[in-house]
């Protein structure tokens, strides 16, 4: 998708239309797993949390009202012991982190995002919300997406640009609308929390969810990965590009590891050849926006001889 007006440049439902005319990509729901937390921590961000915001990450059991618990696990039950900041929990997609963000914000406001970018499938205040354990449709996730990746306007995903008849007259031409709908200046913030999915700096106690195509990657991308059992996905962009993918099985058959290696790949290809010969695509940081060198995984100011990380604030 071309982020800034919603043109959809290219779309596949399928591996085999002669085998299935099952349009995945417009009509299927799958649950979304992890691609759901940048909407949720651009309402951190809106809400006063930074980058260094820190939670403890270690296994943890919810006990909510009725004595009844929740307790969800980080991807190879892999855990810190201790307290990490926004951007690592981001660049491990910690789940830990994501739902005691959650029930910090208070249940609504992650719904409230949702419905602002666009997506319209009904979802549930729970707290697996903040995991992606609700069924959105892809082109609903790329209208969401779209608002991040074209600095907070939402807009409407269309296919036909133009109709005419015969001789030139134009019966239906498409009109982009744009609605603001998030703040120009956190969209940015989260827009450079997203890369470090695939960042360097970030290899320590776990590697970064989108490590292993970093060696592909000419250029800065926002990217967002998602598993379940049953599904992978993947969305990232810069401001020229969008692209969102899914794959899975129709029976329900569990995914492997291998799934999920390929999805990456498959995008990060897509991406460095329809970009090949374009600019950086990234975005101009804004004039109340700065820059600091944080230690990665604790969010505290890195000192002389510690790795350090550049966020924004």
């Amino acid at each position: 998708m071309d982020p800034n007006t919603g043109k959809i440049l290219a779309l596949t439902g399928g591996r085999d239309y002669n085998k299935s005319q099952y349009n995945r990509a417009t009509k299927a729901k799958r649950q979304i797993g992890s691609t759901i937390k940048p909407f949720l921590y651009y309402s951190a961000l809106e809400n006063g949390f930074t980058a260094s915001t820190t939670f403890t990450s270690e296994k943890t059991t919810f006990t909510f009202d009725n004595n009844k618990t929740y307790s969800p696990k980080n991807y190879d039950d892999k855990y810190p012991n201790k307290p990490i900041s926004m951007a690592a929990a981001i660049a491990y997609s910690d789940n830990i982190y994501a739902v005691k963000t959650h029930l910090f914000l208070g249940d609504n406001n992650l719904t409230n995002i949702l419905k602002r970018v666009g997506i319209t499938s009904k979802v549930s205040d729970l707290p697996s919300l903040a995991l992606g354990a609700e069924e959105i449709n892809m082109m609903e996730m790329m209208q969401g997406y779209a608002a991040l990746a074209n600095e907070g306007y939402k807009v409407e995903p269309y296919f036909i640009s133009k109709v005419t008849d015969m001789e030139g007259n134009v019966l239906y031409e498409h009109k982009d609308t744009k609605e603001n709908v998030l703040n120009k200046n956190t969209v940015y913030v989260l827009n450079e929390l997203l890369t470090t999915t695939s960042s360097k700096e970030f290899v320590d106690y776990s590697v970064p969810t989108c490590y292993n195509i970093s060696p592909k990657m000419t250029r800065k991308y926002a990217i967002k990965s998602g598993t379940t059992d049953t599904d992978n996905l993947i969305f990232g962009y810069n401001k020229d590009l969008l692209l969102g993918l899914w794959t899975g099985y129709d029976n329900n058959k569990p995914v492997v590891a291998k799934d999920s290696s390929n999805i990456k790949n498959t995008w990060i290809d897509i991406m460095e050849n329809y970009l090949k010969d374009k600019g950086n695509g990234w975005y101009e940081t804004p004039s109340n926006v700065v820059g600091v060198a944080i230690d990665p995984v604790s969010g505290k100011v890195a000192s002389n001889g510690n790795k350090a990380k550049v966020l924004y604030y």
